[in-house]
C-alpha cells in the first residue's frame, strides 16, 4: 500500500479532541528516515495510534516563515549548541485555515516550550509586539523574514493520549534573502513529543526499523542548504547524514 492508503487504516482523532493533547511544554525527540521506511512504520503503528483528521484530510499542508536577525543570531545560537535558544516563526495550517505567530524556546534541560498567538497576517501590531516582548529574547524590530518552507504532516496520537508523533514529508525550502530553493524528497522527519518520559509504543518500532534519534532543525537545515554564506561547522555531520538519505533512493 502507498502512504495515503496506509493512513486510512488508522482510527481518526479530530482537531477538537487533539486540543487536550497540546504538549506545549514537552520533551522532543527527532528522527530522520526515508519514505520507504515510513511506509513500514505506518504499517506497524496502525493498531497503536490514532491519526489526526481535519475535514476528511489526514495529511496536512503546512507553510512556515522563519525570522532572524541580520547577523543570523538564532541560527548561530543553534549551530553553536547554546542552551535557551529560540526560534520565531509564522506557521500557517493550510487545511484548517489558521495562522499563528510562534516562539519556541529550548532550555538547558532539553525541554521545549512553545508559545503562540493567532495571527491574521504578519504585520507587527500592538498585540504581537506585546507577545514578543514577553516571550522573545530579541528585539522584535531587529528581525526580518529569512526562510520559507512547506511540507505535509501526518500526526499520530497513541491510544493513551500521552504523546504525539509527527511525520513530515515533501519538505521544500525557499530562502527569502538568497532566492535559492531546495526540495528534500525522499527525506522524512519524525518527531516524538511527550510530556515527560511516558511509555512510547513507537520507540520500539523505530528501534526495530533501525531508525535512531537524530537532531534536525527545519530552520537551520533549510538555512544552510539555501544560503552558501552561512558557517556550517557543527552541522557538517548532520548535513552529510541528510544528503546521504536524500540521495539514497534517487
Amino acid at each position: 500500500m502507498n502512504m495515503q492508503q496506509l493512513i486510512t487504516t488508522f482510527q481518526p482523532i479530530s482537531l477538537d479532541e487533539m486540543k487536550g493533547i497540546r504538549l506545549m511544554n514537552r520533551i522532543d525527540t527527532k528522527f530522520i528516515t526515508t519514505t520507504p521506511m515510513l511506509l513500514q512504520l505506518l504499517n506497524m503503528a496502525s493498531q497503536e495510534y490514532f491519526v489526526q483528521e481535519i475535514n476528511g484530510n489526514r495529511n496536512m499542508l503546512y507553510r512556515t516563515v522563519y525570522y532572524d536577525t541580520e547577523r543570523m543570531d538564532m541560527y548561530n545560537a543553534h549551530q553553536h549548541g547554546h542552551a535557551n535558544r529560540q526560534k520565531m516563526r509564522y506557521r500557517t495550517y493550510v487545511d484548517s485555515n489558521l495562522q499563528f505567530l510562534e516562539v519556541k524556546t529550548k532550555n538547558n534541560h532539553g525541554r521545549t516550550k512553545k508559545k503562540r498567538i493567532q495571527a491574521v497576517d504578519r504585520t507587527l501590531n500592538d498585540e504581537k509586539l506585546a507577545f514578543l516582548q514577553e516571550t522573545l529574547h530579541y528585539d522584535a524590530f531587529s528581525l526580518r523574514p529569512t526562510l520559507e518552507n512547506e511540507f505535509h504532516r501526518i500526526t499520530l496520537v497513541n491510544h493513551n493520549r500521552t504523546e504525539r508523533v509527527t511525520l513530515d514529508t515533501d519538505l521544500r525550502y525557499h530562502h527569502i534573502l538568497s532566492g535559492q530553493e531546495r526540495a528534500m524528497n525522499p527525506l522524512v522527519i519524525i518527531e516524538l513529543k511527550r510530556d515527560g518520559l511516558c511509555t512510547s509504543p513507537i520507540l520500539g518500532m523505530l528501534r526495530q526499523l533501525h531508525i535512531h534519534p537524530h537532531g534536525f532543525s527545519k530552520y537551520c537545515m533549510g538555512a544552510v542548504l539555501t544560503d552558501p554564506t552561512l558557517p556550517v561547522n557543527l552541522f557538517k555531520p548532520k548535513l552529510r547524514d541528510v544528503e546521504r538519505l536524500v540521495n539514497s533512493i534517487l
